[in-house]
């Protein structure tokens, strides 16, 4: 069955990501001058398992300003990966750092929350009003835009307001009459929370009435160090400073001060500052910059970035950013569409993050403080994710960033005690979270498609280092025998396939350049997924270290730790992305494999199999789109020349799987690559194989998008007749000529020009049927 959404909002009924009948054209009325900004809905995946956080942030910014609602412990944390839940009442404070999509999680740092009235130290029971500082709130107070959000703290009565630059957050709280204001600094809670998760904080005000500190958390990175500066616009009348630890034996002696009033400074594992303002005429104004260095490089930031009191000037500023980033492509269509479509592109450009002070400073991941020289170092990598869509995605619209990404990753390689590209890292520190080395593809597809500005031989080396780093997910035995066996590290299956492709992109990598022998080795490597091809069974499967594949033997089976990663055999046995032509001819040819992947659609499937699974969502059959796995499998009828299919099936994953909901992402966005998806989908191409200069192409989901690429041309996409009565493509032309195959290069997107679809009631089931006409794949290309 399907996995439909669910708590239609009134506001929002009828409105879908899904196909309208419009009339081309980039203005409309509600939004004459595209003013692309205000088509972005950030409330889109708060809600369910999209993990997607609504506060301020600019594109790639450091700062992420956003309510939470809960931190829960970890073990129930799941819902909560970004710290806010939208059928939550009650909202705990404001904090600097969040992920947007993720999976697993963190960060939630410098929670700050305006308090009118009596103070209570603790956050209290959201089941329980009045029990600590947490407010209720109602959405109909709140505002969410991108680059601001506002909300009404329902039992203070304090209008806040958030805006954000690139290192700063910017706050303004309005407190109601009558009333003393304060501002509550907590720096014990942390998203994905447990207890001793803070190992130490300490926290000052310094004689200028700025407020700094720094907190070491024991996280999904563990040692992670983040500091802190903060100011207000007007002056503190008190303010108190505690250590709340009531577990430890000995805590030392005590400094100067007997009372919190009089303590100039802290140090401990959980410490609460409150600020006082008395009764306030005017908003009150917080600043706040982070720094993943020291507090004087967070003083540094905040006196760069957070110059002056403005508020309005700096929310001014952030949605200008978002103009322009989103500016890089003009979309028509139906507002339902138009939302969906910014709000995706919004959601792309929230990771990878900037992780470098204004001088330069950054923290790598042997936990020492590096410079970046004449580039900005970024961090926040999903590469399990982003590879697949997301990082293609920058390389088309901003390749700029692209190369500014890749010096990133090459500086993080250097500094690794492993000499690994990043897995997943952020902050610029590793947790070794999920699987392969897709750092590489990213490095690749970027090279491949023209992107330079960082230094290719690095680049190459940094590739090959990660590669033959045997203790890595037992890479020496993949090197010895071809394949991972599973009686030696679990998920085998999944990661002999994920390693064979990432060799496959090192190949191209060194193709481009000249080297031969790094060439051979890696193409040789790229074909390892034969060895864990079943052709008894029609399955990917997991092999002993005696050559044997594993049994018992459930294709159907999903569980942490099995043979595949976040997935089962129908999901995975379809992820041979460098080499479809390979895949079909083991399937037995195109009838065959088109009839499998029917097959794996079409499947009558009980969700509750995947109850302990919680990644695996969006389920259409075993097609999963709410993982990543699944993302690429509805274009592979393109390579079976059965185009037409994958139309058919792109059309039911848009309908099911995308709406403008609060819930409408099925699955976790994981940092922009299911917002990825859409965008490319809805422009009517992806990129199956990420180092390959081709996209296959489906079906668009828009009637007309301009793409303005960085080289200045403007590629265009047009559909005729797009709605639900229209929904195959007729007939397709390349600046006026007839496009007989189902792929683009991506020199011909480069060069400009009109890509033109002409959508119909029936399928035509013969373009893109001859051989010819198929995206090229390693086994076709070899012959």
């Amino acid at each position: 069955m399907t996995v439909r959404l669910r708590h239609v909002l009134p506001w929002l009924v009828g409105a879908t990501f899904g196909i309208a009948t419009v009339t081309p054209g980039f203005a409309h009325a509600a939004n004459p001058l595209n003013d692309h900004a205000a088509e972005v809905d950030p409330r889109i995946g708060t809600g369910g398992d999209g993990h997607v956080f609504p506060g301020a942030t600019v594109p790639f910014g450091m700062i992420q300003l956003s309510p939470d609602t809960a931190v829960p412990d970890f073990k129930h944390a799941y819902k909560w990966a970004a710290g806010y839940q939208y059928g939550d009442p009650t909202i705990m404070g404001f904090s600097h750092t969040h992920f947007s999509g993720s999976g697993h999680s963190d960060l939630g740092d410098v929670l700050v929350m305006p308090i009118a009235g009596d103070v209570r130290l603790e956050p209290g029971d959201a089941t329980k009003p009045g029990s600590g500082y947490r407010s209720r709130f109602s959405h109909d107070s709140e505002v969410v835009q991108a680059g601001y959000y506002a909300v009404t703290l329902s039992d203070y009565g304090v209008r806040a307001e958030l805006t954000a630059g690139r290192r700063v957050g910017w706050h303004r709280y309005t407190f109601p009459v009558g009333k003393p204001a304060h501002v509550l600094l907590d720096l014990r809670p942390s998203i994905y929370d447990y207890p001793g998760k803070v190992l130490w904080a300490n926290l000052r005000v310094q004689p200028d009435g700025t407020v700094t500190g720094c907190r070491t958390t024991r996280g999904w990175a563990p040692g992670r160090e983040l500091c802190f500066a903060m100011r207000f616009s007007q002056p503190m009348t008190s303010r108190e400073l505690y250590n709340r630890e009531t577990d430890v034996v000995y805590k030392g002696f005590a400094g100067p001060g007997n009372q919190p009033e009089d303590q100039h400074a802290q140090n401990g594992r959980a410490l609460v500052g409150v600020f006082d303002f008395g009764e306030l005429k005017r908003p009150l104004e917080v600043k706040v910059a982070i720094s993943p260095v020291s507090q004087g490089n967070a003083i540094a930031n905040l006196d760069q970035d957070g110059a002056g009191w403005d508020f309005d000037a700096h929310h001014a500023e952030a949605t200008a950013a978002w103009n322009k980033a989103l500016s890089v492509i003009d979309v028509a269509g139906s507002p339902a569409q138009r939302t969906g479509f910014y709000t995706s592109l919004y959601h792309a450009m929230l990771a990878p993050t900037l992780s470098m002070d204004v001088n330069g400073d950054y923290r790598g991941p042997d936990h020492q403080v590096h410079h970046a020289d004449g580039f900005e170092f970024y961090s926040s990598w999903s590469m399990w994710d982003v590879y697949r869509a997301e990082e293609p995605l920058m390389v088309l619209l901003r390749p700029d960033l692209s190369t500014q990404f890749i010096r990133s990753l090459i500086a993080a390689q250097q500094a690794s005690p492993f000499g690994m590209l990043p897995v997943w890292a952020y902050q610029g520190l590793e947790t070794w979270c999920m699987t392969g080395y897709h750092a590489v593809a990213i490095i690749a597809d970027a090279y491949v498609k023209g992107v330079r500005g960082f230094d290719p031989d690095q680049a190459l080396k940094a590739m090959v280092s990660t590669a033959t780093y045997g203790n890595y997910g037992d890479l020496a035995d993949y090197m010895k025998l071809g394949y991972v066996p599973i009686d030696k590290e679990v998920e085998g299956g999944s990661k002999t396939q994920e390693y064979a492709y990432d060799d496959w992109t090192i190949a191209q990598m060194a193709k481009a350049m000249g080297k031969r022998d790094i060439y051979a080795t890696f193409e040789k490597r790229s074909t390892n997924w034969r060895n864990v091809w079943d052709p008894k069974t029609d399955f990917m499967r997991a092999k002993l270290s005696n050559g044997q594949f594993r049994e018992p033997f459930d294709p159907a089976s999903a569980a942490y730790g099995s043979d595949y990663t976040e997935a089962n055999a129908w999901q995975y046995s379809w992820y041979v992305p460098q080499d479809v032509a390979g895949l079909i001819s083991a399937y037995g040819g195109d009838a065959k494999f088109v009839t499998k992947l029917d097959q794996m659609f079409d499947a009558k499937v009980d969700p509750a199999i995947f109850k302990n699974v919680e990644d695996i969502t969006g389920l259409i059959g075993w097609y999963a789109h709410g993982n990543e796995p699944s993302h690429h499998i509805a274009y592979l009828y393109d390579y079976a020349g059965a185009a037409w299919k994958t139309q058919q099936r792109l059309k039911q994953i848009i309908d099911s799987q995308y709406d403008t909901r609060p819930d409408g992402l099925v699955g976790n966005d994981d940092l922009g690559q299911m917002s990825a998806w859409y965008i490319f989908t809805a422009l009517g191409f992806y990129p199956v194989t990420p180092a390959s200069d081709e996209y296959a192409i489906g079906r668009p989901f828009v009637p007309k998008a301009a793409i303005h690429l960085p080289n200045g041309h403007t590629f265009t996409v047009v559909a005729d007749h797009m709605d639900d009565a229209h929904p195959y493509v007729g007939a397709v032309t390349l600046n006026g000529k007839p496009l007989d195959r189902v792929y683009l290069h991506h020199a011909e997107i480069l060069a400009g020009g009109e890509l033109h679809f002409t959508m119909q009631a029936a399928p035509n089931k013969q373009w893109g049927e001859a051989d010819s006409a198929r995206p090229t794949a390693m086994s076709r290309y070899r012959q």
